[in-house]
């Protein structure tokens, strides 16, 4: 019952805070550059990592930050257990551009902030034109000096279950030219995909050890595949320590 409590407790304040920020910047930022938007997306990120701990005592743990890029161009592939998946990259990274789904911009509000911000979408739908739009935006993001995250399985995924990776990662390792950084969590034991119930816990984010630029595109999806699920079993049943906790 208490943890339900707070679960609910933290579903309020996500929503107000959420659409407080929403109402608050969407009309600000249409008129500024996109980079002043940069903080704000961070902090908000960092509130609702904060919010977390606060109502459900769910608490962030990363390990492998020396593979953390901190400036310049870098790619990141995200096991993708979780909303909380969505949020936390735009707290650890500089200046993250997500690859999603087009359909998340007819969200109202977010759906302004996300094309505002320049988060590469791609419509499923659209078959080859789609990859070349999102090979080019994400090109663009490089250049720019920016952090490219996808989530190679293309979707959110239950802890213990597993589907084919998405051959995407492959396109953007090629036209980005720079190491591909895979990474592992368990966000789904704490912050399920249909579940409302948040039980408390800690969110391990781990970075592994970065794929090098030039790998063969059909030994990269192997590779990344067979790192992040390994380090994703291991880490779905180990109870992480909290000496090394993320604020």
């Amino acid at each position: 019952m208490l943890v339900m409590l707070r679960s609910c407790l933290f579903s309020l304040c996500f929503f107000l805070m959420t659409t407080a920020m929403m109402l608050v910047l969407t009309g600000p930022m249409l008129l500024l550059p996109r980079s002043a938007m940069v903080p704000m997306l961070r902090l908000y990120a960092g509130m609702v990592i904060g919010l977390l701990r606060l109502c459900c005592n769910i608490r962030l743990r990363v390990t492998g930050r020396e593979y953390l890029p901190t400036q310049g161009a870098a790619l990141i592939a995200a096991k993708h257990q979780s909303a909380f998946d969505t949020v936390v990259w735009l707290h650890l990274l500089p200046d993250a551009c997500y690859v999603l789904k087009s359909e998340l911009l007819k969200v109202p509000l977010w759906g302004v902030l996300a094309r505002k911000s320049k988060m590469i979408a791609v419509d499923r739908q659209a078959g080859g034109k789609a990859m070349r739009q999102m090979l080019a935006e994400a090109k663009a993001a490089a250049a720019e000096g920016r952090q490219v995250v996808i989530f190679p399985e293309g979707t959110r995924v239950m802890p213990g279950r597993k589907v084919p990776y998405q051959p995407g990662v492959i396109g953007l390792a090629a036209v980005m030219r720079v190491p591909v950084v895979p990474v592992a969590t368990n966000s789904g034991l704490c912050w399920p995909r249909h579940g409302f119930r948040k039980p408390p816990g800690v969110i391990t984010v781990a970075l592994l050890p970065p794929l090098p630029p030039g790998l063969p595109r059909d030994a990269l999806l192997p590779a990344l595949e067979t790192a992040i699920e390994a380090a994703t079993d291991r880490l779905s049943g180990v109870n992480n320590p909290v000496d090394k906790l993320v604020d």
